[in-house]
């Protein structure tokens, strides 16, 4: 069966009315709802808002795909008991549905599962992956409505793999988010499992190794140029910020936190001890000098606090001053997705890549347990995501050797 949504001809903001065409039944069904959007905020090619993520019309995208589900649910069911189908009870569902009285989950759906999955571990992650699982639910969501059809937690098998990667492509998702998104659909049928239910999460086959992921760092030199560079009295508080990262390797969470009461001596050695947000972990950690001189510079204390947004904006405009203008690929949002494009590097700096660096331009420097330990990474596979596998410094170095054994081969 086909849906066709389409705005009324009169009018500013105009009624949304459907066309449900059951080829199989030979039958065709023309609705109004009482949804309602303007001709400049609607996408004729999709049916649906031409921003689905801006607040108001996040809710009416969700409910044009909610009507799609119920109506085809409905007609399925008719349909297998040999019942006909009437055009004033599927009324009646859209109805239901723009009302917001049609929203509860079936108890052996997969949302449903998601939803119980995600409700009992909301105390026991952090904010950062709660947020990331209600992102993959209202991810599948859409999914349903893209498919027309609710899914069904012991129905969720191979196909399910090969929809999705052609919804998201057609959605323009990256590959990152399918592949993520599919192993969190795998986690939740094995979390079903626990509970009993049979499902086909064996046939649910997919690497991880497809996943891809940009890692942008800043080299010893261009944390040198930074840390030389003059910077006006108002990026002073981050470029401090910035060097702390690059020399510590903690998340924003946690050197945003930063105190003087949290710095510790040992054997005359000044360093910082703290719980990171995120893992809990205790962390003893020594401090590097460059950390060191930023703390005198701002009389023996931390730099004065920044929010994230903030923080994010002047680090960029410091790489700026700083001339960090290397070309690299990496993932820049346009519109309403992330594509990969080639920048100057200061353009694409965020909070993280000071943990990046610090675990980059320190590998193969000092013992890997021994950064693990400055990072708090419970494996080295995890560690090892942060490493930039692109660096200079270590493919010149290879260079030399390989130069050097050459020549010396030459002279004998």
């Amino acid at each position: 069966m086909t849906f066709k949504f389409f705005l009324s001809q009169s009018g500013t903001n105009k009624n949304i009315h459907l066309n449900l065409t059951d080829k199989q039944q030979n039958k065709a069904y023309t609705f109004r709802t009482n949804l309602r959007i303007s001709d400049d905020d609607w996408d004729k090619e999709k049916q649906r808002p031409t921003n689905i993520y801006l607040k108001k019309y996040k809710k009416l995208n969700a409910n044009l795909n909610n009507i799609k589900k119920e109506l085809a649910e409905r007609i399925w069911e008719k349909r297998s008991e040999k019942k006909q189908v009437h055009q004033q009870a599927l009324a009646r569902r859209i109805k239901a549905v723009c009302s917001g009285k049609s929203t509860s989950l079936p108890e052996n759906s997969l949302l449903y599962y998601m939803k119980w999955y995600i409700d009992t571990k909301k105390e026991l992650i952090c904010h950062s992956t709660y947020k990331r699982y209600k992102v993959f639910f209202h991810l599948l969501e859409r999914f349903e409505g893209f498919m027309c059809k609710k899914l069904y937690i012991d129905t969720v098998n191979s196909d399910f793999i090969k929809d999705f990667m052609i919804f998201g492509k057609e959605e323009e998702y990256s590959e990152n988010t399918i592949y993520r998104t599919i192993h969190f659909v795998k986690t939740i049928l094995n979390f079903a499992e626990r509970k009993g239910v049979r499902t086909c999460v064996r046939e649910l086959e997919i690497r991880r190794e497809c996943q891809k992921k940009e890692v942008i760092t800043l080299t010893e030199r261009e944390i040198d140029q930074i840390k030389y560079t003059d910077m006006p009295e108002h990026l002073q508080a981050a470029k401090d910020w910035l060097l702390i990262s690059c020399y510590t390797g903690q998340r924003f969470s946690d050197f945003m936190n930063f105190g003087r009461d949290q710095l510790k001596i040992l054997d005359g050695k000044t360093c910082l001890s703290f719980v990171q947000q995120k893992t809990k972990k205790e962390i003893f950690l020594p401090l590097h000098p460059a950390v060191l001189h930023a703390i005198e510079r701002n009389g023996n204390d931390f730099p004065r606090l920044l929010d994230i947004q903030h923080y994010n904006i002047e680090i960029k405009e410091i790489a700026k001053l700083a001339n960090i203008r290397e070309f690299v690929k990496a993932r820049k949002r346009l519109g309403f997705r992330t594509k990969e494009i080639e920048v100057e590097k200061w353009e694409v700096l965020s909070s993280h890549v000071g943990r990046r660096s610090f675990a980059t331009n320190f590998y193969g420097k000092i013992p890997t347990p021994l950064l693990m330990e400055a990072t708090g990474h419970s494996t080295e596979q995890m560690f090892l995501r942060y490493i930039n596998p692109v660096d200079k410094d270590r493919i010149l170095s290879l260079s030399t050797y390989f130069d050097k054994i050459y020549e010396d081969r030459v002279a004998v």
